[in-house]
């Protein structure tokens, strides 16, 4: 099996390659009302190469938003059914200036692919169309498979919750693999097997009704922009602790045993500083920089703004201020009741000289996977079969909210078999995939399969 896999991508590298550069160049910003056309675009093409890879009864689904690809391949009722999730849509690009090119023209520089979209998720992605024609045209396909392509992952995917919840007849698998995720590094690899959940916010702030003469005015009335950047700093103590009521209240507390086993991953601090250009690190007192990225509860401002910010000055008084504030959660807690009590803890902060209005987007909910399943069991395999290394358990600090929604709705669990790296830059400028990697990816997944069906028998 290892001649076959590996002759074929030898032969067909370049074409894969092209082929992820073409899905690459479209913008497909979920967020963003001005790509919805090119959302569909990306869609339309993904539905042509889940065809021309072998699949079947493939599909654009639409939805009240951006469209769903679904495509299977069934080739005996009787074998296990792996459905393979991925989204096609990206992060928007900005600040644009930021880039050392351009977003959607992708290019390979030092083993690295840059593009949005490279890693997260359209890379890894494609990664599972080009496995299944490798099987399909190599014959080695050895159980079913489905595929449910998304479009609104970095949106919340609210209509996918909805489709889950109408097909589920459609969807009915035996497993559910993503590969959103990474590992620790290219001669290490690993597997997640927790992630963190998500309370996403968005905060206004309202002084007096209009802009402002910060001459005539200042110092006389409530700054929007002054007050919001205060109640911002109330939200955390000296220690970096939340200091929303409540907020810990379910926290999951990790065990000493776990903690050191957690220890054992290999990592680097000062090359951690080094890579991010920082002269110490920051967060939660008496918490390891791994834990506070994987068993610690986080919140962090994801935006600000409010006032002037051309080129030159303006005196004003800005109306208004506005902040997007996001909180990653740990097992146990549970994003509607996080979401309420900042609602009420940060209106409870503010002064009577300004109104308060905060607007919940999205979020998800935390979630460990078993790292003791048949599924678990045959990704490790056939990690250890391409890396030639067991892979390593690992939390990681991300969230991808659909994996809770599907244990739930499906009742099955995910296999998060990711393949990027944390300096790949996802959801910043310069977001890169290491051509390594992808082929890699590639080159895995069949014997994951492989290994499925006969652990399966």
């Amino acid at each position: 099996m290892k001649t076959i896999i590996n002759n074929y991508i030898e032969t067909h590298k370049e074409r894969f390659l092209n082929e992820l550069f073409d899905l690459l160049r479209i913008p497909s910003v979920s967020a963003d009302q001005k790509y919805t056309a090119d959302v569909q675009k990306t869609a339309e093409a993904i539905k042509e190469k889940l065809i021309a890879a072998g699949a079947e009864k493939v599909e654009v689904c639409k939805t009240a938003g951006h469209p769903i690809v679904y495509g299977e391949k069934m080739i005996d009722v009787k074998l296990p059914t792996v459905l393979v999730y991925g989204h096609y849509d990206v992060q928007p690009a900005d600040p644009i200036e930021l880039w050392s090119s351009g977003p959607f023209e992708p290019v390979i520089k030092d083993g690295k692919i840059y593009a949005r979209g490279a890693c997260d998720d359209k890379g890894q992605m494609y990664m599972h169309v080009k496995a299944f024609e490798l099987m399909m045209q190599t014959n080695t396909l050895p159980c079913n498979v489905k595929f449910m392509i998304e479009g609104e992952e970095e949106v919340g995917s609210t209509n996918l919750a909805i489709f889950v919840k109408e097909n589920k007849a459609k969807l009915k698998a035996d497993v559910i693999v993503i590969s959103d995720t990474g590992i620790i590094a290219n001669d290490i690899p690993s597997i997640t097997v927790g992630l963190r959940g998500l309370s996403y916010v968005e905060v206004e702030v309202t002084g007096p009704n209009r802009d402002l003469h910060s001459g005539l005015y200042g110092g006389a009335v409530a700054n929007p922009i002054n007050i919001l950047c205060e109640m911002i700093a109330k939200l955390k103590d000296d220690k970096n602790h939340i200091t929303i009521p409540g907020f810990y209240d379910d926290v999951e507390i990790i065990s000493a045993e776990e903690r050191a086993e957690m220890a054992k991953a290999p990592f680097n601090l000062d090359t951690y500083k080094k890579t991010l250009d920082l002269s110490d690190i920051h967060g939660e007192d008496s918490y390891s920089t791994n834990e506070r990225t994987s068993i610690r509860p986080t919140l962090d401002v994801n935006g600000i703004w409010g006032g002037y910010t051309g080129e030159g000055a303006k005196t004003v008084i800005a109306s208004k201020a506005y902040a997007k504030i996001s909180m990653r959660l740990v097992p146990h807690q549970n994003s509607d009741k996080i979401t309420e009590l900042f609602k009420n803890y940060f209106k409870s902060i503010a002064p009577k000289s300004v109104k308060v209005k905060v607007t919940p987007h999205h979020g998800g909910e935390p979630v460990v996977t078993p790292s003791t399943s048949i599924a678990y069991k045959a990704a490790s395999m056939a990690m250890e079969t391409t890396f030639g290394k067991k892979p390593v358990p690992v939390r990681s600090g991300g969230s991808i909210p659909i994996v809770a929604m599907f244990k739930s709705e499906l009742g099955l669990d995910s296999v998060l078999m990711g393949f990027g790296l944390d300096s790949d830059a996802i959801h910043s400028p310069n977001e890169s995939y290491g051509v390594f990697n992808y082929l890699k990816g590639i080159e895995t997944i069949p014997y994951f399969y492989k290994n499925f069906a006969e652990l399966k028998r």
